[in-house]
C-alpha cells in the first residue's frame, strides 16, 4: 500500500444514530475492514476509547442543530489491534424537513503528504447555480437557509436538488454529497467545501 493511501482522506456516511451506512474505499483502508464489516456499525465501535468525550457533545450538537460541522482529533482501531491518530470532520447534512438526515464524516490520519490534485474523470455535470446548492448541501445548510441566500423559494432550491439527486443517482441528500466526494466534485481539505470548477458547465 502506498503512503498516499495510508493517509488519504476517508469518507463516510453515518445515519443520524451515528451507525456506519456507506463510505469509500480509503475510509474501510483506515479501519482494515471490509465495507460488509463496518456497514452498520457504530462509529464509536471504531475508535479507541482513549477519543475525547467531546466528541460524544460535537455530534450531539449536529443532531440538536446548534451546529453544522466539527473537527476533532481521534485516535481509530486498525487492523491487528493497531492504532492511528488523525483528525475526524463531521458535518450534519439536513433533511427535506430541515431536520438531521445523516452525518458525513472525513478521517484523515496524520502525516499526510501533499498529493497531486486528482484529474476529474467526469463531463461538467452543474450549472452554476446548482453547484452553489450542493456547496449549501454539502455544508449542512437547510432549505431555508439555502432559499434566503441564492434568492430562490424553498421549492426552487428543493427542485435543483432534485434535479442533482437524478444526475447522480443518489437517493438523499447525504449519498449526494458522498458521491459528489467520492467523483473529485467537491473540494477536500478546505472549508466551506467548493465545487471545483472542472465540473460546472
Amino acid at each position: 500500500m502506498s503512503a498516499a493511501s495510508r493517509h488519504a482522506t476517508g469518507m463516510a456516511t453515518l445515519a443520524p444514530d451515528l451507525h456506519v451506512v456507506a463510505g469509500d474505499e480509503d475510509f474501510f483502508r483506515h479501519f482494515g475492514a471490509s465495507s460488509a464489516e463496518l456497514c452498520g456499525r457504530s462509529l464509536f465501535d471504531l475508535l479507541h476509547p482513549s477519543t475525547p468525550s467531546v466528541l460524544r457533545e460535537h455530534f450531539s450538537r449536529l443532531h440538536d442543530g446548534r451546529r453544522t460541522r466539527f473537527t476533532e482529533r481521534v485516535l481509530g482501531y486498525h487492523s491487528r489491534g493497531k492504532v492511528f491518530s488523525g483528525k475526524l470532520t463531521g458535518t450534519a447534512i439536513q433533511g427535506r424537513s430541515d431536520r438531521l438526515a445523516a452525518i458525513v464524516v472525513m478521517v484523515k490520519p496524520d502525516d499526510e503528504r501533499p498529493e497531486e490534485e486528482p484529474t476529474p474523470t467526469s463531463q461538467k455535470l452543474l450549472s452554476p447555480l446548482e453547484a452553489r446548492i450542493l456547496e449549501g448541501v454539502a455544508t449542512g445548510a437547510s432549505t431555508v437557509q439555502m432559499a434566503a441566500k441564492l434568492y430562490l423559494s424553498r421549492q426552487g432550491v428543493e427542485y435543483h436538488v432534485g434535479s442533482m439527486l437524478r444526475k447522480m443517482k443518489a437517493p438523499n441528500r447525504a449519498a449526494l454529497v458522498s458521491r459528489a466526494y467520492a467523483a473529485g466534485m467537491l473540494t477536500v481539505g478546505t472549508w466551506p467545501a467548493r465545487v471545483r470548477p472542472e465540473f460546472i458547465k
